[in-house]
């Protein structure tokens, strides 16, 4: 029995942990994406083009069909997109992004970058960059409309530092630019070619004049994204992507990763509730003449059963309150471990979740476990007749 004890307080316990670790790193990395490329992301316009068919062989009425969609890359008209955007419910904020591709030259080395051009007051609005930024400052950068903000990983490469004058090429301009800060997102792709400018300098250089590449938009519930990009594509002929369908890929490695650690770990609950089972099964064998006595001064079948499932019921208990116990020391342990993060997110130590659901859901397996292991014995002693079990003992 205090075998099984120890597995249903460490089956508990590693469930609970596991179940915080892995849900934890998936909050922050949603955390992460929704604070670099926001919620919603509308941009290529797309036309249907139509083909006719004759409704008859011979006649003149003719029928008109839905033959493919043409994409056409960008936003033309951002200003009137974003005023029809933000009669949408649930949308907090939008901005325009101009983004193109280029080569940032600075100390005599170069590296490719991709441009993003912003208008600073509306992006901050739907991302997280200001507080991204791990040197310099955005005051210096709203200061000066030739500055720009560098990835951190680009930065290491070039050895840029704040204040420092860079230059940028693209395919028609070179222009020099000012470093007023360098941001770490922890997205590694992002980091190591991003870089943001003032949207008429970005303008200048990629030379765009106009429109933009897309709009960002921030909404009060990021959950609902996939049925807000859904009505606003059907209404602004615009695609329309959320956050869900572009992270999908990492969202479902997430999902699997918790899926197969709480299937691993939930084999420790079920290895202590076999040793009870076994436990139970072996005091029905050597209490059997216990048990027929009991029967015999008027204890019914369903009060054995009770005896048996209290027994079954207090270890469970015990153990789930203590595995909840052990489950919180070891999280709370691995939230001050320090550990350097970069990749997909940047952190400096393990991300946990504490969720009450992680308990409940450690606790309901750990029931229904030792609910199955300790019914069997019982409902084994509950059928046991008293006159044959005396009969056999005194013979």
């Amino acid at each position: 029995m205090l075998m099984s004890f120890s597995g249903i307080v460490f089956g508990v316990g590693f469930f609970i942990v596991t179940q915080a670790q892995t849900s934890g790193f998936q909050d922050f990395f949603i955390k992460t994406i929704l604070g670099v490329d926001g919620m919603i992301r509308v941009e290529d316009r797309f036309q249907s083009t139509m083909r006719s068919m004759e409704a008859e062989s011979g006649s003149n009425f003719q029928i008109l069909l839905e033959s493919n969609v043409r994409y056409i890359p960008g936003v033309q008209f951002p200003e009137r997109l974003m005023a029809t955007i933000q009669r949408f419910p649930g949308v907090v904020a939008a901005a325009p992004v101009v983004r193109g591709s280029g080569m940032l030259n600075a100390n005599f080395r170069a590296h490719s970058c991709r441009p993003y051009g912003i208008d600073a007051e509306k992006h901050f609005q739907v991302s997280d960059l200001e507080e991204q930024i791990i040197r310099g400052s955005i005051e210096a950068f709203k200061a000066n409309p030739y500055a720009v903000l560098v990835g951190e990983r680009m930065a290491q490469r070039l050895s840029i530092h704040p204040g420092d004058s860079v230059l940028i090429e693209s395919h028609k301009q070179n222009r020099s630019y000012r470093v007023a800060g360098v941001f770490e997102t922890g997205i590694g792709q992002v980091d190591k070619e991003r870089i943001f400018l003032h949207m008429p300098a970005a303008r200048i250089l990629l030379d765009r004049p106009n429109g933009a590449s897309f709009i960002q938009i921030n909404l009060e519930d990021p959950t609902k994204a996939p049925e807000v990009a859904e009505r606003m594509q059907a209404s602004l002929s615009h695609a329309a992507t959320s956050w869900q369908w572009r992270e999908r890929t990492w969202l479902q490695v997430f999902k699997v990763l918790r899926i197969s650690s709480a299937l691993t770990v939930s084999s420790i609950i079920l290895i202590a509730g076999l040793g009870m089972f076994n436990t139970l099964a072996m005091i029905v064998i050597d209490k059997t003449r216990e048990i027929a006595i009991l029967r015999s001064i008027g204890y019914t079948r369903a009060d054995i059963i009770k005896i048996f499932m209290y027994q079954g019921l207090i270890v469970l208990s015990v153990g789930i309150l203590g595995g909840a116990t052990f489950a919180a020391i070891i999280t709370y342990s691995l939230s001050r471990l320090p550990i350097r993060i970069r990749g997909i997110f940047a952190s400096d130590t393990f991300i946990v979740n504490w969720d009450i659901a992680h308990y409940l859901w450690a606790a309901a397996i750990a029931t229904i476990v030792v609910g199955i292991a300790s019914y069997f014995p019982a409902r084994k002693a509950a059928r046991l007749e008293p006159g044959v079990v005396i009969r056999s003992s005194g013979s």
